[in-house]
């Protein structure tokens, strides 16, 4: 699976969280745990994963908030979203490191590369087009091992 270099859960958490209410953005309860439940997880949930696991102990939260609170976290370039291929669900990533992801054609499988001294294409996007730039993901499409045996 995945490993997350985030040296502290609790870091990554306060730091988004205090981004957040610079922006204006209320923190509820509920945006809270899906803050804490993307942090804290290994893998790259759904939204639908998240609502499943989050409910019981929030009864009264509804699909629709878990949606807008990724709404809210992507467009603040926390999380983003991974789409497979064949697959109409959507997978969201926690964004607090510099990190590619590496997604199987065939099982849909996603690792996480963490690669010392990523290039940054930035500077010259920058240069090239006048964009300023937000934020740079970088996902890989391939075949994974497992497949590649099969």
């Amino acid at each position: 699976m995945s490993h997350h270099a985030h040296h502290n859960h609790q870091d990554a958490y306060a730091h988004v969280v205090s981004h957040l209410k610079e922006k204006g953005i209320r923190i509820t309860e509920t945006r809270k745990a899906v803050i804490r439940y993307l942090i804290d997880s290994p893998d790259h949930p759904s939204a639908e994963m998240i609502y499943k696991d989050l409910r019981p102990s929030y009864p009264s939260m509804s699909l629709a908030t878990v949606y807008n609170n990724l709404k809210v976290l992507v467009e603040e370039g926390f999380v983003t979203e991974l789409k497979r291929n064949k697959d109409t669900t959507t997978y969201y990533d926690f964004m607090g490191h510099d990190h590619l992801n590496v997604i199987c054609e065939r099982c849909g499988k996603i690792t996480d590369l963490i690669a010392e001294n990523m290039p940054s294409l930035e500077q010259q996007v920058q240069a090239q087009t006048g964009y300023q730039i937000t934020k740079e993901l970088l996902t890989i499409y391939g075949v994974c091992p497992t497949c590649q045996q099969a």
